[in-house]
């Protein structure tokens, strides 16, 4: 009996310690596709393939203007980007990048929240929530709401 218990504690450890482990694997991949795609991508000038692949073509970004919701779809984002880019093609100096706190990164199943800020030369600028869902090919962002410092 007692080896019993024994057996069923040590079996009930190995499966938390190994959905932990999943659970920070999931943590690092959804951090990976919002540095790559989001920060790297889109803020800092970084190549539009890997926006393109962090982002669900659904995606929106939502905001708050005059009281009123307003919605940017991805496909206007990334040909403002493409825009900005040809405009002025030279990548930011280190005092112009955009870098990200990972402030808290929350996943229930395939769904997942994920609270950054985004600094410009330790400067505040914005505060972001972003929604992913993981597809067969990986976690996409879906959706974007902000506070802006």
């Amino acid at each position: 009996m007692k080896r019993t218990i024994i057996l069923m504690v040590l079996v009930f450890c190995a499966f938390n310690f190994i959905q932990a482990q999943e659970t920070e694997n999931e943590k690092k991949e959804i951090q990976n596709v919002i540095q790559t795609a989001y920060v790297d991508g889109l803020q800092n000038k970084g190549n539009v393939e890997d926006i393109v692949d962090g982002f669900h073509p659904g995606f929106n970004l939502l905001g708050v203007r005059d009281n009123m919701l307003t919605k940017f779809p991805i496909y206007s984002w990334v040909q403002s980007f493409e825009q900005r880019k040809v405009s002025d093609p030279t990548p930011p100096t280190e005092e112009q990048k955009i870098t990200c706190d990972y402030l808290l990164i929350d996943i229930t199943g395939n769904a997942a929240m994920a609270k950054i800020q985004l600094n410009r030369n330790k400067e505040l600028l914005f505060t972001d929530y972003l929604q992913l869902y993981k597809f067969n090919d990986g976690w996409k962002i879906v959706s974007k709401i902000y506070y802006r410092h």
